[in-house]
């Protein structure tokens, strides 16, 4: 079942939670061990009038804190079942029972359905198959109400004394695999009915692809107004939603020590209306088909809304090229590009460069397509390696984060220069976003890696950047920087968006930003969200900060200069010749700012407010859907 949210962010919701496990920790469950009852010993406090008029209905989810957590753990003891066999026990309890009919025997043997067990900010989680979620009040118990008081307790507690609870505890501990399972999508609420179908639609048909749902929605919210004009526009979302092509292939590979493994290859070519597709190719060890689509549908939106005329494609493996040697990847790479090279062709799609992919598997994957295909057409649009291409291709995405932030505070009459920026990610985004915040003058304070941040309250430089190059190159942890430089610490598991700022700029992956950190950001002082990773914000994070008027740059927008030097580098002008720095930027410069004018200008078309915090956001989206919208209309239903 799905968890719908409607409204906003209230200001007692906090006051509320912490109130109700206050109440909830005067009962006191234990289970014993019985052989075919559940006794359930109501403790102190059961009788309070206050705790059964307590509503538990809109009470907003929140992540227990870890003292809470503790206590939720003191409130409950679960004992390993016994045995057929064993008898009862016949110890009479002081205080008076409750007698509850286990039905476990048939219906328990099925738990792994009713429950599975995820990771939660670092945390291992109990979430319910039926609610989809943790610490609150399940919507159906599989099993009836047995054992659940539900006027009596709080939603935290009604959870974790329900028998569906206990067991798949009780399997956790006893069990040593990993439960997989799908991860709760979070439904937003839609003012129009004819929009909401279309999200319907798209959770009835992937109800477990998490990451493609949520960019469904974020684009059909920010698309509410231009449907209730156009009920045209419905048709053409149901046929953007689905991608023309969506390739899952085996990807068999020999490590350095002979043995055998096999990776699972996607590509999704999602919309080519507008031309041949573009798309990253990114190899990370969750790599699944939701990414890929989802990675496709917003690479198809950003090519829509930058000036060239092309489609949009994402693909990837779930093969972790960290820690492997040139050949191991190499062999990958070869075998990676053995299915896929029938696919690709500068008419057809052109692969680049992203998380996971850089020179190195560029350059083994293009080895493998120009052997394949037995011609040298084009190349992947990627860094210049040993095939021409522009000289600033590496550069071109971070420098336009940077250039698209400058732009949004002229617009407010201020500049970079003296304002403090946190950056995630210390990968080829996350760096060039550092160069270029230097030369503007701002004071850049903040990377981030998988295991924690590193923060230098005197700010990068130049020579410091390198610094961070070589350890990243060395594979060395970024908590080495502290060794050399005193006045920077690392955090171990924490995020940088605690630390004061006027300006973040998430570069690491989708989803970075959740509710707990946008609030941290807003508490902080910033002021702008510059989206250099895809979906850089939950749902819940966009809420928090679009209330407080933080203002958000879209990656759609915002990360439009991969797309441009990736088109310059294809262009047989620019391979012709040698390109300036200098050139290259103020052709990069001029882009973003075109691509910056266009979304503010389908904003205001729409009736969004410039100065309003999601102006960008749904302009970039309006802007990029009707050029789609009207090659899809033109050509036809294809």
């Amino acid at each position: 079942m799905l968890d719908v949210e409607v409204g906003g962010l209230g200001m007692n919701s906090a006051m509320d939670d912490m109130n109700l496990i206050q109440q909830a920790q005067r009962h006191h469950l234990v289970v014993r061990e019985l052989g075919e009852e559940i006794d359930l010993e109501i403790g102190p406090g059961d009788d309070d009038p206050s705790f059964s008029n307590t509503p538990l209905i809109g009470v907003p989810s929140r992540e227990p804190s870890a003292e809470e957590q503790d206590d939720s753990k003191h409130m409950v003891m679960v004992s390993q079942l016994p045995s057929d066999d064993q008898d009862m026990s016949k110890t009479q309890p002081v205080k008076r029972k409750k007698k509850v009919v286990k039905r476990w025997r048939e219906e328990w043997a099925d738990t792994y359905k009713w429950a599975f067990v995820d990771v939660k900010e670092g945390t291992a989680r109990i979430f319910c198959s039926v609610c989809r979620e943790y610490g609150r009040k399940h919507r159906r118990n599989p099993y009836g109400n047995e054992g659940s008081r539900n006027m009596q307790m709080s939603a935290l507690e009604e959870h974790n004394n329900s028998l569906l609870h206990k067991e798949a505890l009780r399997l956790q501990m006893a069990s040593k695999d990993k439960i997989i399972a799908d991860k709760p999508i979070y439904v937003k609420a839609l003012m129009s009915k004819t929009a909401g179908s279309i999200v319907e639609a798209a959770l009835k048909r992937d109800p477990h692809e998490v990451e493609f749902v949520q960019s469904v929605q974020e684009v059909v919210h920010a698309l509410e107004r231009v449907i209730a004009k156009n009920s045209h526009y419905v048709n053409i979302m149901e046929r953007l939603l689905e991608p023309e092509r969506m390739i899952l292939f085996r990807v068999p590979w020999v490590d350095d020590r002979g043995e055998t493994h096999v990776n699972r290859g996607f590509r999704v070519q999602f919309n080519q209306a507008l031309g041949p597709c573009r798309g990253g190719i990114r190899f990370h060890p969750s790599m699944n088909l939701s990414i890929a689509k989802f990675l496709g549908f917003e690479q198809t939106l950003k090519n829509a809304l930058s000036p060239y005329k092309i489609g949009g494609a994402a693909g990837g493996s779930d093969f972790d090229p960290k820690g492997k040697s040139d050949n191991e990847v190499m062999r990958f790479c070869q075998s990676f590009m053995n299915e896929l090279y029938r696919y690709l062709g500068p008419d057809k799609d052109l692969p680049s460069e992203e998380m996971g992919v850089g020179t190195r598997e560029m350059g083994y994957l293009f080895g493998q397509y120009r052997r394949l295909a037995g011609h040298y057409q084009g190349s992947f649009t990627g860094p210049r390696i040993f095939w021409s291409g522009s000289s600033l291709r590496t550069e071109a995405t971070g420098y336009g984060l940077v250039f698209f932030a400058q732009l949004i505070l002229a617009d407010m009459n201020k500049e970079l220069k003296g304002l403090r920026c946190v950056v995630s990610g210390s990968g080829k985004i996350a760096m060039h976003v550092l160069e270029k915040l230097i030369a503007y003058g701002a004071l850049p304070i903040t990377v981030s890696d998988s295991k924690g941040y590193l923060v230098d309250e005197d700010g990068f430089d130049y020579m410091k950047i390198s610094f961070l190059r070589d350890i990243k190159a060395q594979q060395r942890s970024l908590r080495d920087y502290s060794k050399t430089y005193a006045r920077s610490k690392y955090y171990d598991e924490a995020k940088p968006w605690n630390e004061r700022c006027d300006v973040a700029f998430p570069c690491a992956s989708q989803n970075e930003i959740d509710q707990a950190d946008a609030i941290n950001l807003v508490n902080s002082g910033c002021r702008i969200v510059v989206e250099g990773s895809n979906m850089s914000c939950t749902p819940e994070a966009v809420d928090v900060l679009r209330k407080a008027n933080v203002l958000i740059a879209p990656a759609m927008a915002a990360g439009a200069g991969g797309v441009v030097a990736g088109e310059l580098e294809l262009n047989h002008e620019c391979n012709s010749m040698n390109w300036s720095p200098e050139d290259f930027e103020s052709k990069l410069q001029e882009a973003m700012k075109q691509t910056y004018q266009r979304a503010l200008k389908a904003a205001t078309d729409f009736g969004y407010q410039k100065e309003s915090p999601e102006a960008l956001e749904h302009g970039a989206v309006i802007s990029a859907f009707l050029t789609v919208a009207q090659a899809m209309t033109d050509q036809g239903c294809v």
